[in-house]
């Protein structure tokens, strides 16, 4: 069962933490700019050392755990399901589909192709 903790819960989060285990928060993200994107992605953090200070664990980038449950949690320690990474890359919509796909066009489909296709290699037309 994959465990949760509030950002009410920061201490029992840094109570129950282990050193070099990955931690996720979820991330909502502004999809006006790009409205194909994913509206929710996930961070991973794994925590490598303890403050000389305090005593906290904190990530290699110097973020404590106290501030990641207080501020971007829930924290959990499972990925979540159907959600992309952040930094991972988006669906790729356009581009070509490889060779295991396998369908079969229509008529108007072939047409609309051969159109553009005689559009664009017009050399009279085409930029140098």
């Amino acid at each position: 069962m994959p465990k949760e903790w509030q950002p009410h819960q920061e201490r029992k989060f840094v109570r129950e933490l282990k050193i070099g285990q990955s931690y996720y928060v979820i991330r909502d993200l502004e999809t006006r700019g790009a409205r194909f994107e994913d509206a929710q992605r996930y961070e991973e953090h794994v925590f490598t050392e303890r403050s000389r200070l305090t005593g906290t664990p904190r990530t290699d980038g110097g973020m404590t755990a106290t501030e990641l449950c207080r501020n971007w949690g829930p924290v959990y320690d499972t990925p979540p399901r159907n959600m992309r990474r952040s930094g991972e890359p988006g669906p790729q919509v356009g581009s070509p589909l490889g060779l295991d796909y396998r369908a079969h066009l229509d008529e108007a489909e072939l047409r609309g192709l051969d159109k553009r296709l005689r559009d664009a290699s017009d050399p009279r037309t085409r930029r140098i």
